[in-house]
């Protein structure tokens, strides 16, 4: 194959996240009702404040706001999880960051694929959250291999879709015909099925051990559980989600609402009760499942390791004041106590910058480009100057503790949130057959990158 026929992994991003979309409307009215909420209030924010559309607009952030999306998958198996890393690579998506979920309750562990470089998330910045399912959490022993012989007896990947990975391997890509065919094979694999594949009795055993085991074990494939648009102002959209018949989670997950938004705020709709045919006999039994849902995020500035550390006290010392109840019902006291213990973390893009606290990308001024600065310039006197602007680089990944909040939330756990790191990342990424990239490294390269670029423009 010649390499003028390529397919760029970025045109076959674009592709495959479109059909997720397009499938998940389909598959979940509400979903489609949650993106006009997110548009309208978009458009609402944008309007109101000129300045925010116009730095959005420089910064080349404000059209792929609209479009943005993450999805989330729940994998059974190492050899799922391998081979998915191999069909994302071929969209340009690369594993990002480990996250434990299991000490918050939640049997998983996670990362999330997505692409790196800045050009690639400028073009679509598609994600994906991908959880493993940790079989070792089940106590009962009995259950534990009843589930194992389950997964090990399914393939989640059709053989076109895998012919077609081994392709691009070998081939260094997929040409345009080949690509349309991948996207249509891979969708396959996320699509929702409404027949189970197990018996209502261990489906129901399977639920009382966790209801995210029985989601996984139970199914042909790994539903997508949740596609999530990006908003500017979540917190309109949680106020206005119940006048379109939408009823929100109590509280939404991340640091508190702010005029300079940091790393990630989520919210979501309630989970779906969905019918689900059993496996009875030679027939099929009638039943209902419950995983799937909608979320809504908004993204703020990504943090450096000082903001992270400081950011992550805080919010311990918030659940020390108030632990969020699951069911809600001290949603007020809980958010209330984030914003006040929030209050010595900076409000302010220049002092975020000056603390350290964030990272930015760094472009010349009109007035930048005519005097040229030369290298080795001192930044802030630049900046001071006028010559130099800076702009906030999004937060592209997750937050443990938001994910869990969602999964519980979601999931119906009454049980109160607990929530402590746990060292799995080498056993998550011998199953992965690769080492997840550290986000703080890659946010920094950008942060590099744009000020080297600022001396090189002579």
């Amino acid at each position: 194959m010649s390499v003028q026929t390529i397919t760029s992994p970025d045109a076959i991003r674009t592709l495959f996240s479109t059909a997720m979309s397009e499938m998940y409307r389909t598959e979940v009215p509400a979903y489609q009702t949650l993106v006009g909420l997110v548009e309208e209030v978009n458009a609402a924010v944008l309007a109101a404040d000129p300045a925010e559309r116009h730095r959005l607009a420089a910064a080349g952030g404000l059209a792929r706001i609209t479009e943005e999306r993450h999805g989330a998958i729940r994998l059974g198996t190492a050899q799922e999880l391998s081979t998915m890393r191999r069909l994302f690579a071929v969209m340009g998506m690369r594993p990002v960051g480990y996250y434990d979920l299991s000490e918050a309750g939640v049997p998983v562990h996670s990362t999330a694929f997505r692409p790196v470089d800045e050009e690639a998330l400028s073009r679509n910045p598609f994600r994906v959250f991908t959880s493993l399912l940790r079989l070792d959490l089940i106590a009962d022993a009995a259950l534990r291999q009843e589930a194992e012989q389950v997964l090990a007896g399914r393939s989640i990947f059709t053989p076109g879709c895998l012919a077609l990975i081994e392709k691009a391997e070998a081939e260094g890509g997929l040409d345009e015909e080949d690509a349309d065919r991948f996207v249509a094979e891979a969708l396959e694999t996320f699509r929702w099925h409404s027949k189970a594949n197990v018996p209502l009795d261990l489906y129901n055993r399977l639920h009382d051990a966790h209801r995210l085991i029985a989601d996984v074990v139970s199914f042909k494939g790994p539903h997508i559980n949740h596609l999530t648009p990006r908003t500017l102002d979540i917190d309109a959209v949680q106020r206005l989600m119940p006048e379109k018949g939408i009823a929100p989670k109590a509280v939404v997950e991340g640091p508190p609402t702010r005029r300079c938004a940091i790393l990630l705020r989520q919210t979501s709709f309630k989970a779906l009760s969905e019918p689900v045919d059993f496996q009875d006999g030679e027939g099929w039994r009638a039943g209902v499942h419950t995983a799937r849902f909608g979320e809504i995020e908004q993204r703020g500035i990504a943090l450096t390791p000082k903001g992270r550390a400081l950011y992550d006290t805080l919010l311990q010392d918030s659940r020390r004041i108030v632990a969020p109840a699951a069911d809600g019902s001290n949603a007020a006291q809980y958010m209330a106590a984030l914003q006040q213990v929030f209050a010595p973390f900076p409000d302010s893009w220049d002092e975020i910058r000056r603390q350290g606290l964030g990272y930015f990308t760094y472009s010349l001024t009109e007035a930048g480009r005519r005097s040229r600065p030369a290298p080795g310039a001192d930044l802030d006197a630049l900046i001071d100057a006028g010559l130099v602007r800076f702009d906030p680089v999004v937060y592209e990944d997750f937050l443990p503790v938001s994910a869990a909040g969602i999964f519980q939330s979601n999931l119906g756990d009454d049980a109160q949130q607990d929530f402590a790191a746990s060292p799995n990342q080498q056993r998550f990424e011998a199953d992965l057959g690769a080492p997840v990239l550290n986000p703080f490294e890659l946010y920094a390269e950008l942060e590099r990158a744009s000020i080297a670029n600022c001396f090189a423009a002579q």
